[in-house]
């Protein structure tokens, strides 16, 4: 399978101001460049000093811009012509003078000359603050990002983590792989701006006994993907996630369950504030119906225990039934006869959607095929990676909540 190419068509003007943060941005570039956009790179004096334009005109393919006096343009005027092609500014590192100056509306270099000159409704300006953490404490700072905020500015991070003066704390730029996500989410479509949206995900685990249990071979990948999908559509998303090694999406609020009760003591309560309810997780059907306290040992005489076994809770029927349920979308991973079972599925459950693929050949994969299943019939969506597949299904989701509006 090809590589998606989520910012393809999309050029961007990457503006450095000064900081040690400027070596995560050649990376950027790389990430920027691998989805598909072009890449325009501006900076500051002091970012000369963190590192080359050689090194960025060698990553973005392109002249790196560093003075507003620069005469290659037939004009003279960069800071007039390149945010006119640019669908967006981003400015990563953003230091604590350059935020400083953006909201006092300064235009002293050519970064900060073409931000202030950039045709604001249809080129917006995104931040990725980076500083010390007592800098981007400081009453000023915070004053200062609360205000470009207000003036129309997205702002990206910061992260938390160990900084290079040796501190730890808030003010690390985000990696660029987490920027160039930001930058994909920024563009998608807000299908689902103001909606809240509750994603389950993963497979369950049963304890038998302290080191064993029943649990099944879903990876987690298509709800996390869901999830994600929906943070970018502008949804607040919850996501309840079974035992998986995944990394949260970002702008997501997880929670961390482990058996199928759990994950019906978490969902139950937080469905009726939300709009959506997407479960995708494999919920295990049964249960032990008693955990041994310790290990269970194999006996001399070679007796096989019995496990007696009591069925788990049905979270998606359990969530349909609420009086004012939220719009319910269930997941059918069959291994046979996928459209009838999905179908008898959607009406025992009384959901408005059932979502359905072949288990077998997804769980753990990173690519899949989908089969919408509702009262009037059934379409599929071909095969493709699961974030893709995770953007269609939310936009056919936005489409039928929008189609059911008084």
């Amino acid at each position: 399978m090809s590589e998606r190419l989520d910012l393809a068509g999309r050029h961007i003007l990457l503006g450095l101001s000064g900081g040690i943060a400027c070596y995560k941005s050649a990376e950027l570039v790389r990430e920027l460049v691998r989805a598909g956009a072009t890449v325009q790179v501006m900076m500051t004096e002091a970012a000369e000093h963190f590192i080359t334009p050689v090194t960025m005109q060698a990553l973005s393919n392109r002249p790196v811009f560093t003075s507003q006096w620069d005469a290659r343009a037939a004009n003279n005027m960069p800071h007039i012509n390149l945010t006119r092609e640019a669908d967006a500014v981003l400015i990563a590192p953003a230091s604590a003078d350059f935020i400083a100056k953006l909201v006092q509306g300064r235009a002293d270099d050519l970064l900060s000359l073409t931000c202030l000159a950039r045709p604001a409704g249809r080129c917006p300006l995104l931040v990725a603050p980076a500083m010390n953490r007592e800098m981007w404490a400081h009453p000023a700072t915070q004053r200062n990002v609360r205000q470009l905020v207000a003036d129309g500015a997205t702002v990206l991070g910061p992260d938390a983590g160990d900084q290079a003066c040796g501190e730890i704390g808030d003010g690390r730029m985000l990696e660029a792989v987490d920027l160039c996500e930001a930058m994909v989410a920024f563009f998608q479509p807000k299908v689902l701006a103001g909606r809240r949206v509750l994603v389950t995900a993963g497979p369950t685990f049963e304890p038998i006994d302290p080191v064993r249990g029943i649990t099944n071979h879903s990876s987690g990948k298509m709800g996390f993907a869901i999830a994600r999908a929906a943070q970018e559509a502008g949804a607040q998303v919850t996501l309840v996630a079974g035992p998986v090694h995944l990394p949260t999406p970002r702008g997501v609020v997880r929670l961390d369950v482990q058996t199928a009760q759990q994950m019906h003591d978490t969902v139950l309560p937080a469905a009726p504030g939300h709009d959506v309810f997407v479960a995708t997780a494999a919920v295990a059907d049964w249960r032990p119906a008693a955990s041994a306290q310790q290990k269970i040992k194999k006996q001399g005489d070679r007796r096989v225990p019995t496990l007696e076994l009591t069925e788990n809770p049905d979270i998606l029927a359990a969530v349909a039934r609420l009086p004012s349920p939220p719009y319910c979308v269930g997941f059918a991973a069959e291994s046979e006869n996928l459209l009838a079972h999905a179908s008898e599925k959607r009406v025992r459950k009384n959901v408005p959607l059932i979502v359905g693929n072949v288990g077998p050949a997804t769980f753990g994969r990173d690519h899949n095929a989908l089969v919408l299943v509702d009262a009037d019939g059934h379409r599929e969506i071909p095969t493709a990676d699961k974030l893709t597949l995770a953007r269609a299904l939310v936009r056919d989701i936005a489409g039928r909540l929008d189609s059911s509006r008084p």
